[in-house]
């Protein structure tokens, strides 16, 4: 099924009891505006976003209870079929989450796949067959 991807952003996992002083650390270490704290679905899950970054490139941290870590998101229009290729590439599904899933690239690393907000913004996704 054709459907589009692109690199959303990346997202800073910080093992942490205070989200705000993470959020102050790294709005200072990158350059980046703070922008809100927000609480997510009421489960706990909080996430402060950065903001000013180039392409409208979506930078946030994100109070976690595993290890710290650094993760990116790939957005697309079709989460499914996203999956999908890069399970043929290799990939592997780890977990699906409210909406997004979880995934483990060959190398180890763990990314994830979240729906396309914005697709007029940034650079042009591109286009899958």
């Amino acid at each position: 099924m054709a459907h589009r991807s692109r690199l959303a952003g990346f997202i800073i996992d910080c093992q942490t009891g205070q989200i705000d002083p993470a959020a102050d650390f790294w709005s200072g270490a990158l350059g980046l505006a703070r922008g809100e704290t927000d609480e997510d679905d009421g489960d706990g899950a909080q996430y402060a976003q950065l903001a000013n970054t180039a392409d409208e490139l979506y930078v946030a941290v994100q109070k976690v209870s595993h290890s710290s870590r650094v993760h990116l998101d790939i957005e697309s229009d079709d989460i499914e079929a996203e999956a999908d290729r890069l399970e043929k590439l290799g990939a592997t599904r780890v977990e699906f989450i409210k909406r997004w899933w979880v995934m483990q690239a060959p190398t180890g690393h763990r990314f994830c796949v979240v729906q396309m907000k914005h697709p007029e913004r940034g650079p042009p996704p591109n286009q899958w067959d």
